[in-house]
């Protein structure tokens, strides 16, 4: 699905391209974003204006050698593209990568940064929300690692646009009890009590 953006336009590598790219990557890393919920549905079932891949900030610069030959731009806050030079490590209030294999290409893939403490993931809008990486990921049936649904559903709560909404109402069925309580305990934490995902979440 391609798209225009201020930055020139985004046409999304395919899902199994994506992971074909990825492949020679020694660190952790989970497809996010809508498609990590199609992927805990187990189906798809809307379209994509790109596609996400998260990563440990500690492992930035694995991917950028993996990927020697892509033009690499940083997302500084509150919303500026910059060019990422090789070997610069990042600072912590940069979390999204944009890149593309040329000046002249659209843009392909967006790389998410994340935080860990010890073995522990940290949500980067709320410290206190936390989770063990051996818990935040999962691999789907054929092979592709992504992030399980919960954590995915707490990053679009904020959100909540359309494409959220959906990604919300297809996840709510496979969502497990344990899962569910978390996702509840975390949007509650962050979002607030009376947010709607988290009352639709205590209905049951």
């Amino acid at each position: 699905m391609r798209t225009e953006t201020p930055w020139g336009p985004w046409d999304p590598l395919s899902l199994s391209a994506t992971v074909a790219l990825l492949a020679p990557l020694s660190g952790p890393w989970w497809i996010a974003g809508g498609y990590a919920v199609e992927l805990a549905v187990g189906r798809a079932y809307r379209e994509h204006a790109d596609i996400d891949v998260l990563l440990l900030r500690r492992d930035q610069l694995a991917v950028q050698r993996a990927l020697p030959g892509w033009e690499w731009w940083a997302a500084d806050p509150p919303g500026t593209l910059r060019p990422w030079r090789p070997g610069e490590v990042l600072p912590e209030l940069v979390h999204d990568i944009w890149c593309r294999p040329g000046p002249d290409e659209p843009w392909r893939v967006q790389f998410m940064l994340d935080d860990v403490v010890g073995e522990d993931w940290v949500f980067r809008r709320d410290p206190r929300i936390r989770l063990p990486l051996a818990r935040l990921g999962t691999v789907s049936g054929d092979g592709v690692p992504h992030l399980v649904p919960q954590v995915q559903l707490l990053y679009k709560a904020r959100s909540r646009r359309p494409k959220d909404e959906r990604d919300f109402e297809a996840a709510l069925p496979v969502l497990g009890e344990d899962q569910r309580a978390w996702l509840t305990e975390t949007i509650t934490l962050a979002e607030g009590a009376d947010h709607p995902w988290a009352a639709r979440l205590r209905a049951g």
